[in-house]
């Protein structure tokens, strides 16, 4: 049975817990973990998903190269998103400006989780709308979605907290693992979570290595995720402890093997949502308001359009009533 045939079996049961999720009300783990409505299902179906095939996993197995990074295929319209960091209310806030899903096309590029109060939810709804609407959003993975970087920056504990174990966190972690690194808009613009890597030269590069892992201390998926890019030419020591910071040369040299006109990425607060940088060869992305609840920033969102015209869209938080307390303050890396 071929994923859309498979997806279209289980619509109806997915509309009610993508309403649900809608308000906010976190799935059970029995509705996790029961029939079709499984999130064991999702994570079968949205790998499945993920790696462009209907096949079953026997076969995934026996064809790694379908497991392989690639510059996943976009066409415009289309809407770049970037962190999130669990905070559901911006998303939701940012879903009522940009438009609903199916209506609109997304692309989001990583870090759902962490930091905010509701990372569940909000990695929940993103896999439930890719798997009720698979070709109207694509979400690719950003450095947090990672088992090591969960455990320490909130997501762990926010699973064990709603769930009284960590089930939940693992089945979301696995398939953190099969979530695409990158994706290409018409040809023109690659998008990414973090930034270059001198590993990584042309498009043809990053389908030579298996991107089915957590994320690794070093080596081009490290830099895909963790990288930034820097007033100073060439490739430098990132101060993060991970990934590289690249120059203008870089990025001109980067887009110019590859015809591209634009490298979109996240990763980095920029205090108005978007932040453009090498003479407008690459543009940061941040979509999460007033990040952790303190730093009282712009968010933004990138419409592309038909004609591939480019239009930001800046947003503050949503209204919202009085959020939980943290248990306790992570570290803030860079916040």
């Amino acid at each position: 049975m071929s994923v859309d045939l498979v997806a279209e079996s289980t619509h109806g049961n997915l509309d009610e817990q993508i309403a649900q999720l809608m308000q906010c009300k976190p799935l059970s783990e029995s509705e996790l973990s029961t029939s079709l409505g499984s999130f064991l299902y999702w994570l079968d179906l949205v790998k499945r998903i993920f790696t462009h095939d209907g096949i079953l996993g026997m076969v995934l197995r026996m064809m790694p190269m379908l497991n392989r990074l690639e510059a996943y295929p976009v066409k415009s319209p289309v809407t770049i998103c970037g962190d999130i960091h669990g905070q559901f209310h911006d998303l939701a806030e940012l879903f009522r400006i940009g438009g609903k899903c199916p209506d609109t096309n997304y692309l989001f590029m990583g870090d759902y989780v962490d930091r905010g109060y509701y990372s569940v939810e909000t990695v929940t709804l993103l896999v439930a709308l890719k798997v009720r609407y698979p070709q109207r959003i694509t979400i690719l993975r950003g450095n947090h979605e990672s088992r090591q970087i969960t455990q320490v920056y909130g997501f762990y504990d926010e699973c064990l907290r709603k769930y009284g174990n960590a089930n939940v966190w693992k089945t979301f972690t696995d398939l953190f693992d099969y979530f695409p690194l990158t994706a290409l808009v018409e040809s023109e613009i690659f998008c990414l979570h973090g930034g270059l890597s001198p590993s990584v030269e042309t498009l043809d590069n990053i389908r030579n290595f298996d991107r089915v892992q957590e994320v690794p201390h070093e080596g081009p998926m490290c830099d895909l995720l963790w990288s930034d890019p820097d007033d100073r030419c060439g490739w430098g020591i990132s101060p993060r402890g991970a990934g590289y910071t690249f120059g203008q040369d870089i990025s001109e040299q980067f887009n110019h093997a590859n015809n591209l006109k634009l490298i979109a990425r996240a990763h980095q607060l920029v205090m108005e949502g978007y932040n453009w940088a090498h003479e407008q060869k690459v543009v940061t992305i941040f979509s999460a308001p007033n990040y952790c609840y303190r730093c009282g920033n712009m968010a933004s969102i990138l419409e592309v359009d038909d004609c591939r015209e480019h239009t930001f869209i800046q947003f503050e938080p949503a209204p919202r009533r009085g959020e939980p307390d943290v248990t306790r303050r992570t570290p803030d890396y860079f916040l």
